[in-house]
């Protein structure tokens, strides 16, 4: 822990990125895997039907 000058300027900074990256991780490894097949079919089959039109 640091207590020099400008210390309590960066400790919520440092808070937010650290909770960003224990968060986004977990959401980029398990929660877009689940929802890309749920998305994904939609976005092919639309592109198809505009490509043959």
């Amino acid at each position: 822990v640091v207590t020099s000058a400008g210390a309590e300027v960066q400790r919520p900074l440092a808070t937010v990125v650290i909770g960003g990256l224990l968060t986004s991780t977990p959401m980029t490894m398990f929660l877009l895997p689940v929802l890309y097949p749920w998305f994904a079919p939609r976005l092919v089959d639309g592109s198809v039907q505009k490509s043959m039109d």
